[in-house]
């Protein structure tokens, strides 16, 4: 739902650049929590707005996000990875359970509540620059009819993803195209997701899995995945998505419904979160991907939560998505993964065998003490760990040529 432009007024105290799962995120944090004057600035349809994409994280039922409850697709209590020897390894790690939003479900219901918000405006327009003021800082954009519009304001907060990426010792893409399929028979168990399946092909560089996400007995979303250097070609994934739907699952007769694909960055960059004195980075920008995961949408919505608290003190302040530990920790994993010394897929199926689940996952979310991440280490390759580790800290950081293509949140 979109809101024609006010007439010009007084700056808005808050602008929020982009209306993805960091924009929407902070905006309804900002409804709901009765800030008296923001706008969203959401790009207009057309190459700007990215296209439907899904979104998954691990949550406590009741507790974490339960505000989005409605927008959630599905859920699943079990998870299991299966290794390249075919040996399939089922856990439950509750109170945990794993969600999966669709980007369009959760639009509709951030912006249905942001309409009942008399504070917070939504502005159809293509964000051209922001830049600091004297009094605060400014965007400029174009609205869908070729107006050009400024808009002051005491703070924004830019969600856009940056081109290039900065400077790294390691750059990695975890990216993947996924059929939204429906079996002419029942093939699924809908209880259990399958986050990582090795047994597909693995290329020469990096790790390659199968990603299984039940909708119902005859329905999923059926992804095939890489960690490399280079996104694949359409016809490479739809070849790998076939072997891995005919051959491994033996879905037999299906028919795919709907199509997403996407990479994301894996990299142990470091991304500003204060551009200027005004001027904030959010979501993926502000370095909200998990490095070593690609899953961001559980650490957005919690900076979300963080920002709005600091600005109902009367400041503004966007803390780290992810701990020092849990960085540092990432980093050695991708130096180890781009170098070979670890192989993916017995290095992922080992932590699942070994690691009591709930454990793992919060490990994977930056929520374990230091202690439950010794122990943890202690179940990985040690030398070839702690080697990496050794020479971190004297590899150069490095600007990419370009940009990864088609960036955006898992």
């Amino acid at each position: 739902m979109s809101r024609e432009p006010r007439t010009p007024g007084p700056p808005d105290d808050v602008v929020i650049v982009g209306g993805g799962a960091a924009g929407l995120g902070l905006a309804h944090r900002l409804a709901a929590s009765g800030h008296p004057s923001v706008t969203l600035v959401d790009a207009p349809e057309g190459p700007l707005r990215p296209p439907e994409r899904t979104w998954c994280y691990w949550a406590r039922r009741p507790g974490d996000f339960d505000e989005f409850d409605e927008a959630v697709t599905a859920s699943w209590s079990r998870l299991r990875v299966h290794g390249t020897d075919g040996h399939a390894i089922t856990v439950d790690p509750a109170p945990l359970t794993y969600r999966m939003l669709r980007s369009a479900d959760f639009e509709r219901l951030v912006h249905s509540r942001l309409a009942r918000s008399p504070g917070v405006r939504v502005l159809r327009a293509t964000a051209d620059t922001v830049h600091r003021t004297a009094d605060g800082a400014e965007v400029r954009c174009t609205t869908p009819d070729g107006r050009t519009l400024s808009l002051p304001a005491r703070y924004v907060f830019d969600s856009r993803p940056r081109r290039p990426l900065p400077p790294a010792r390691t750059r990695l893409v975890q990216h993947f195209r996924g059929w939204f399929v429906h079996t002419d028979t029942d093939r699924f168990d809908p209880e259990v997701a399958d986050l990582m399946d090795f047994r597909v092909p693995q290329p020469a560089h990096g790790l390659a899995f199968g990603y299984v996400l039940p909708l119902a007995p005859d329905r999923a979303l059926v992804e095939y995945t890489e960690f490399s250097r280079t996104p694949l070609t359409p016809a490479a994934y739809d070849a790998a998505l076939t072997h891995y739907s005919r051959d491994v699952l033996a879905l037999g007769s299906y028919t795919v419904e709907s199509v997403e694909q996407g990479a994301i960055p894996m990299t142990d960059a470091r991304f500003e979160r204060r551009t200027g004195p005004s001027v904030f980075r959010i979501g993926t920008a502000g370095g909200a991907t998990r490095p070593a995961t690609g899953y961001t949408f559980a650490a957005v919505q919690r900076q979300s939560r963080a920002v709005a608290a600091s600005l109902r003190t009367g400041r503004a302040a966007v803390p780290p998505p992810h701990g020092r530990r849990a960085l540092a920790m990432d980093a050695v994993l991708l130096r180890a993964l781009d170098t070979g010394r670890i192989n993916g897929p017995d290095f992922f199926t080992a932590l699942f065998r070994r690691v009591p689940p709930e454990r793992l996952l919060r490990f994977l979310d930056g929520g374990t003490s230091p202690r439950e991440e010794w122990s943890i280490g202690l179940r990985t390759p040690v030398r070839a760990m702690l080697r990496t580790a050794l020479e971190l800290p004297f590899l150069p950081r490095r600007s990419p040529f370009a940009p990864h293509p088609g960036e955006r949140d898992r």
